[in-house]
């Protein structure tokens, strides 16, 4: 075949083929997948020439294919014969060629392979003539010999061949197919093999090299036995990905982006029916979670949110959706109380007060020169020692919050801080890590973690979660005394970060800290990735010593900042502090913000004047509110 779809043909696919085509090739971005071909049933192999692109966008093959037996290896298909023309026995052809004017219009030799009495045969015509059809995507020729209508009608049904030998010469840059299949691949980077090309696929876009890699796949069958097989991936025929091709050496470099080769590849096999089965569970789990969720928000009078459920594409509703889920609405209720029922703000320079009045003898304080100076004092030494048997020994776990701020300068320099402390860190394999990320970043330090190794952290212990958000609400109340949840967009919740406080809901809602006492932890270091000062590592083994359940360290007496801070969670209290996370403290800030309403059934953009909004703050400080001085200790950190 020279130019047709692949859709057509006598060769089968393998078996473990159609299982993989239930799930469409999803490329790693820039890669956008072309049409998807995972709904078609693809009957055979039809090798054909392809030209690498050098874009990632799609482009169209250049086909020819070849015959399986090994005396039709000699010939190419280039069309099928699908009916007659008129009465002077001409016929018309479908082409399956990228040259039909060289094809079909070049008077010559050609071929027709043709069922007789249960044989397949192969006979030599001569074409007279041929000219373009192109309202039916068609040719029709004249084959000598062939002048009546009843001739003609016994050619229809036969496939159209020229020698293997007479294939037009391509352009640099430009294969066939059949050249391309059994290619070794190897990976550009380290030289490894990869696997081998089984088949090449033409799916109305970038060309797709049907790869089996050389390393088995234990998969589980049916009847709960394990096996091995040899998975196939799929591998876009584009110069970004491949940049090398020896037709002599008979192998090609790859420079796949990172999780291509896992692509598609198949873990168990389970039927059609099951995966159906698993993913109607899903979806209507998702769907009692989404009813639950708007109920919620329906008892707190904000219905108004659902409208963008109404509009838009399925995309923009999922978006929505998604976001709904995602709203606390038990943390949004006692946020909105500070509106409501406005109290005096809890303060924890006064906490701090009242420490020093009544725990003066408690407060360890450290000059910053003797943390830097090698003769460190033996209690100090005493409290390090404490700590580093405390850590070496897997009963620490680390929460590192990394503020947005950090993020507003270049990315290298929002990441560094966080990689010195991450490289600082000691007995990383025992240590279990939870990084707290600004919105929309998750994938940004997942990315940072897998590409270095997870700075030896052991991958199962690592946790990487979002910064908890609540809702922005408008400040002036409606007539039903309720503040509205802002919209950003039909399908967007106007929301901000809720600050350090979100933490201690967090971890309420991931159930972490239960997996985290089923390692054995028993504390947690939560503190600020950007660092002003040293010491708070010493803060552990004087939480310890003094059998306290929170530390806290300060600087010169003046109480912490959200962007930084330090402090030492016995992790039973800690699991305390998260069932009444709804008792955080919250502050209200008035802003302006920009946001959309429904009025006569349109969106409408509103951009205030003034200070139109609530958005909702707590420090990590304000869950120490009511807590007994008795089982605190404070490092102050002086000058």
């Amino acid at each position: 075949m020279e130019g047709c779809s692949l859709l057509c043909g006598s060769t089968s696919l393998p078996t473990s083929l159609p299982l993989l085509l239930h799930y469409p090739v999803k490329f790693l971005t820039p890669f956008k997948p072309s049409k998807c071909f995972s709904r078609r049933t693809l009957t055979c192999i039809k090798p054909h020439p392809i030209p690498i692109s050098s874009s990632l966008h799609p482009t169209t093959a250049t086909q020819e294919t070849v015959e399986a037996s090994e005396i039709e290896s000699q010939y190419v298909e280039i069309g099928y014969i699908s009916s007659v023309h008129g009465l002077q026995g001409e016929v018309r052809v479908k082409p399956s060629t990228d040259f039909p004017e060289l094809r079909f219009s070049e008077p010559g030799k050609r071929w027709l392979k043709q069922q007789l009495l249960g044989r397949e045969i192969i006979q030599e015509v001569e074409l007279l003539e041929g000219r373009g059809h192109h309202g039916q995507k068609s040719w029709i020729v004249k084959f000598s010999n062939v002048d009546k209508v009843e001739q003609a009608q016994q050619l229809v049904g036969s496939t159209i061949l020229v020698l293997d030998e007479d294939r037009p010469e391509l352009e640099e840059g430009d294969f066939y197919a059949r050249d391309l299949a059994g290619m070794r691949v190897m990976l550009k980077e380290t030289g490894e093999p990869v696997g081998t090309v089984v088949n090449v696929f033409d799916v109305g876009g970038n060309d797709l090299l049907q790869v089996k890699l050389d390393s088995s796949l234990e998969k589980i069958d049916k009847n709960g036995n394990l096996k091995s097989e040899a998975p196939l991936v799929w591998i876009p025929f584009v110069e970004a990905i491949v940049p090398h091709v020896d037709l002599n050496a008979r192998e090609m470099i790859i420079t796949p982006p990172k999780g291509l080769l896992e692509l598609n590849v198949r873990s168990d096999e389970r039927s059609k029916k099951e995966r159906r089965q698993l993913e109607w569970k899903e979806r209507k789990k998702f769907q009692k979670q989404l009813i639950a969720a708007k109920k919620k928000l329906c008892e707190m009078e904000q219905k108004h949110v659902f409208d963008g459920l109404r509009h838009g594409e399925k995309a923009q509703r999922n978006l929505l959706a998604d976001q709904i889920l995602d709203v606390n609405s038990q943390l949004l209720q006692v946020a909105l109380q500070t509106i409501e029922t406005p109290s005096e703000r809890w303060q924890f320079s006064k906490f701090l007060t009242a420490f020093d009045t009544e725990k003066t003898k408690d407060v360890f304080k450290v000059s910053k020169g003797c943390l830097d100076s090698e003769g460190v004092k033996p209690t100090i030494s005493k409290i390090a020692e404490r700590r580093s048997a405390l850590v070496s020994s897997g009963k620490v776990a680390n929460i590192l919050v990394i503020e947005g701020d950090m993020l507003k300068t270049s990315d290298s320099e929002g990441t560094d801080s966080l990689i010195q402390r991450l490289v600082e860190m000691e007995n990383c394999h025992t240590t279990p890590l939870i990084l707290i990320c600004p919105d929309n970043t998750i994938e940004t330090f997942q990315n940072l973690m897998s590409n270095n190794d997870y700075f030896g952290f052991d991958p199962e212990k690592v946790w990487i979660l979002e910064e908890e958000k609540l809702p922005v609400v408008n400040s002036s109340p409606g007539e039903n005394k309720k503040h509205k949840i802002l919209m950003k967009s039909p399908w967007e919740i106007l929301q901000t970060p809720v600050g350090s406080g979100g933490v201690i809901s967090l971890l309420s809602s991931h159930n972490i800290l239960e997996s985290l006492a089923a390692m054995g932890v028993e504390y947690i270091e939560i503190s600020s990735v950007d660092q002003r000062h040293i010491g708070g590592e010493n803060l552990l083994g004087l939480v310890d010593s003094s059998e306290a359940h929170v530390g806290i360290k300060t600087f010169n007496g003046i109480d912490g900042v959200d962007n930084d801070f330090y402090l030492v969670f016995s992790i039973n209290f800690l699991t305390q502090l998260t069932k009444r996370a709804s008792k955080l403290t919250f502050h209200a800030l008035l802003r302006s913000n920009q946001h959309v309403e429904m009025a006569d059934k349109e969106w409408v953009d509103i951009t205030p004047s003034s200070h139109n909004s609530y958005e909702f703050r707590s420090s990590i400080y304000s869950c120490l509110e009511g807590c007994s001085l008795d089982k605190v200790c404070v490092m102050e950190i002086v000058d």
